[in-house]
């Protein structure tokens, strides 16, 4: 730490404690951001593309998780470093905003970083690069534009959308399976879509997972699936035209909110209060049952008296449901969540045509199905898999799908995916460097140059040649003016993207290039990092 001297030649003290501190300043400070900058990136880049690598994670009480979507590796990472963490930032605003692309969007900003790199140590200003790479963001975004295509889809017409998500799930474990998991995601978003509105309500749709089975038993379900069983054993499993009052008030008798204390010393005095008990259970069943309910769905357990009691009057009942599949069961059945007995009327209860209580293999697992609902905007994914790291990976998949399915909704344009958008306004924006005089044009090169290491990965993870790939389908594009030519990932034999079917969302993709460009900018323009030291 530089000290600073009066005009006496005294020193003195600028930073309080800054003997306990470590500052690094200009050049070096922004080089040491690059280099973490790019290490977070050099993790991710093994992971893009359909044949990218997963990464196993261990959290400190021994949980492993095991994936390639770049949100989730970067958020179970406990990241140290500042500048790591502004990447692990950008990656989860890419997954809330968009959902997928987050691998891409973290390996963009990398090469960006490393690019930069070389700039600085030729001596031009940081400012000037990220000016320059702001120049640069705007033409990719306004060629990506340009290269678009809309597709029409239809409620009767899904395959543009299924084979959308297609593309997303197949750099995933559950590529196997990726078209009947598209088909699921597609109708399911096309289930609780408000096409008028162009908008998806994804809360409408519950994803849930059971270990056993394989991948695909997967199973879309038109209605709600509670993972709870019927109260008593002895109760009807299957209930058709159910009639169904939702409870958040417990079934057992009303205590005091003082503190209170009852003294029973005969035998009379106990049945008298045990009789009092079973009135008020016996008081709260009827009323169930005069409001016409077929089926209760309580928020809070019970206890035997009032399940055995249940049972007798053959009222079926299904105890400790939690708020959100309550809420949910609610929205599907059109009825309404009463918190008190004295409110039940017959409109307050929801309509289902079917509820069934269904068993799973050689276990005693077993499963509530509420189906054929009055309202079927609310939807169940049921995940079947090997083991529980399959099924949570399979869960993000199809988030992911889901995602892109809803940006598709609200906006069907698309670019078309293997690397292709990205060498094609790579070509578009090393043209567009010549037009611009002075030091900025240097940095323009610079993004042009960075937005080949996305197609450079992918050939690189496919065990192809990466440079020689890239210069022979750069060479392609430009020959025959075909913005559509990507890396041939798969070995299907052609370059064209439109006959692989690789399609990517456009506002998945201007997204990527703006969230990179930002937190690149701000990495530049950091010149001074002021850190405890490490004792």
């Amino acid at each position: 730490m530089a000290l600073a001297f009066d005009e006496f030649g005294r020193p003195f003290v600028i930073i309080k404690e800054q003997d306990q501190k470590v500052r690094l300043r200009g050049l070096d400070a922004q080089k040491a951001n690059i280099a973490s900058g790019m290490a977070v990136s050099r993790i991710l880049r093994t992971s893009l593309g359909p044949k990218g690598m997963d990464k196993m994670l261990q959290s400190p009480d021994g949980d492993v998780t095991i994936t390639n979507d770049g949100a989730t590796i970067l958020e179970k990472m406990d990241v140290d470093n500042q500048i790591a963490k502004l990447l692990v930032e950008l990656s989860r605003s890419q997954d809330y905003e968009i959902g997928d692309g987050t691998t891409g969007v973290v390996v963009l900003a990398g090469a960006l970083l490393e690019q930069s790199q070389k700039l600085l140590e030729r001596g031009i200003h940081p400012i000037r690069v990220a000016e320059g790479y702001e120049t640069a963001s705007r033409i990719a975004v306004e060629h990506l534009e340009k290269i678009s295509q809309k597709f029409d889809f239809g409620v009767n017409n899904i395959e543009p959308l299924v084979r959308t998500c297609m593309t997303t799930l197949s750099s995933k474990i559950v590529n196997r399976c990726k078209r009947s998991l598209a088909e699921i995601a597609v109708k399911a978003v096309m289930a609780v879509a408000d096409l008028e509105r162009r908008d998806v309500n994804l809360d409408l749709i519950k994803v849930e997972g059971k270990v056993g089975g394989k991948l695909e038993d997967t199973e879309l379900i038109h209605g709600i699936l509670v993972d709870k069983e019927m109260s008593h054993p002895q109760m009807p499993k299957q209930i058709e035209d159910a009639k169904i009052a939702i409870l958040t008030c417990p079934f057992e008798p009303p205590k005091p909110k003082t503190k209170h204390k009852v003294d029973i010393d005969t035998v009379e005095k106990f049945q008298t209060l045990r009789k009092q008990e079973q009135q008020y259970f016996d008081v709260m069943v009827q009323k169930c049952k005069d409001v016409g309910a077929t089926l209760v769905i309580c928020q809070w357990g019970f206890d035997d008296e009032a399940n055995h009691l249940l049972m007798h009057r053959n009222l079926p009942a299904v105890r400790w449901v939690g708020g959100v599949e309550l809420e949910l069961i609610a929205i599907a059945t059109g009825g309404r969540i009463v918190p008190r007995f004295q409110e039940l009327t017959p409109e307050k209860l929801g309509k289902a045509g079917l509820v069934r209580e269904k068993a799973f293999g050689t276990t005693k697992d077993r499963m509530l199905y509420v189906e054929h609902c009055a309202n079927s905007r609310a939807v169940t994914i049921f995940i079947r898999g090997g083991n529980k790291m399959i099924i949570e990976e399979t869960k993000r998949s199809i988030h992911d799908a889901l995602c892109v399915a809803r940006n598709l909704i609200r906006n069907n344009s698309i670019v078309y995916g293997g690397g292709s958008a990205e060498i094609s306004c790579s070509v578009c924006v090393e043209a567009a460097a010549d037009k611009h005089p002075g030091v900025e044009q240097y940095a323009i090169r610079a993004f042009a140059d960075a937005l080949d290491s996305v197609p450079m990965a992918l050939a690189e993870n496919s065990g192809l040649q990466p440079i020689e790939t890239l210069s022979s389908v750069k060479s392609q594009q430009i020959k025959e003016n075909n913005h559509y030519c990507g890396i041939d990932c798969n070995d299907a034999g052609t370059n064209d993207m439109r006959e692989q079917n690789v399609f990517e969302t456009l506002i998945g993709k201007q997204q990527q290039i703006f969230l990179a460009t930002q937190v690149v900018k701000m990495i530049l323009k950091i010149d001074d990092v002021i850190s405890p030291t490490d004792y």
